[in-house]
């Protein structure tokens, strides 16, 4: 699933391509026909995410809400209009670009009070300048949960996925499995300020990179790490491979139905 960097590098990317103008909106799978008809003509006056939803603001509090779920994609290409191609849920057409949606979770048409619903059941945002990490912390701070349960509930905090959550905990040596009650408020602090700095620079590249230059593969000689997340990373998807700090290899486990996966030396067990 697409974690929330890539919403906003979206959001930006619309707003560039789409924003300010109006935007001819079409539903060629017909899922989404009705309400594309409310729409199409109108002026997308700003798109915007939290977390891992993104929202196109139209005239007349019209907004199309979209969760890409773990299938969806949006395809942009510039004009002219190819031929639909594929079950197509969305197609934004502007004055220079075509963005084709498919397979998302959720597409649909809501208004201003709908968004501040969705937005109040979503944890702050680090990517979002009215972040109140206080807010997280506050759930945290008296929780039993493991830390790596709490850093991907987005009621806690949105916008963290598999990724950002592997790598946060393991730059700052913590345990995934630490109760989050057991965290202390400096080490919430410094795990907030590091996924601010690492999840904007993953709007600019478009990308999740998390090593420090002295593991980078240039400085260090070994191959650079092939995957379609791309990226050079410490644990993720590094499973029975070497530390690139210490040697020990990279453990793995499931995880709440997810994958979770760390390094037993640089992230010891703490009894809490």
């Amino acid at each position: 699933m697409p974690e929330g960097h890539t919403l906003h590098r979206l959001a930006r990317l619309h707003q560039r391509r789409f924003g300010r103008q109006p935007v001819h909106v079409s539903s060629p799978q017909g899922r989404f026909e009705a309400d594309a008809k409310l729409i199409d003509g109108r002026v997308l006056r700003r798109a915007d995410a939290h977390g891992k939803h993104l929202f196109h603001h139209y005239e007349r509090d019209l907004i199309v809400h979209v969760h890409l779920g773990l299938y969806g994609t949006f395809d942009d290409q510039p004009v002219p209009v190819p031929e639909p191609r594929g079950l197509i849920r969305m197609r934004l057409v502007g004055a220079t670009h075509v963005a084709d949606l498919r397979g998302p979770t959720a597409c649909e048409l809501i208004t201003g009070a709908e968004v501040r619903a969705i937005r109040n059941r979503l944890g702050p945002d680090p990517l979002r300048r009215d972040a109140d990490p206080d807010r997280a912390w506050a759930r945290i701070g008296r929780s039993r949960a493991p830390i790596a349960t709490l850093l991907m509930d987005q009621a806690v905090i949105a916008g963290v996925g598999n990724v950002y959550r592997a790598e946060v905990l393991f730059r700052h040596g913590i345990d995934p499995q630490l109760p989050g009650r057991a965290l202390v408020r400096e080490q919430w602090d410094a795990i907030w300020a590091d996924l601010v700095v690492l999840m904007r620079a993953g709007v600019r590249v478009g990308r999740i990179d998390t090593v420090a230059p002295e593991h980078d593969p240039r400085r260090t000689g070994r191959a650079p790490r092939k995957d379609r997340h791309g990226g050079e990373v410490y644990a993720y998807r590094r499973a029975g491979m070497p530390c690139l700090v210490c040697g020990t290899p990279i453990a793995h486990a499931e995880h709440a139905a997810r994958n979770l996966f760390w390094c037993p030396t640089c992230q010891p067990a703490v009894s809490a």
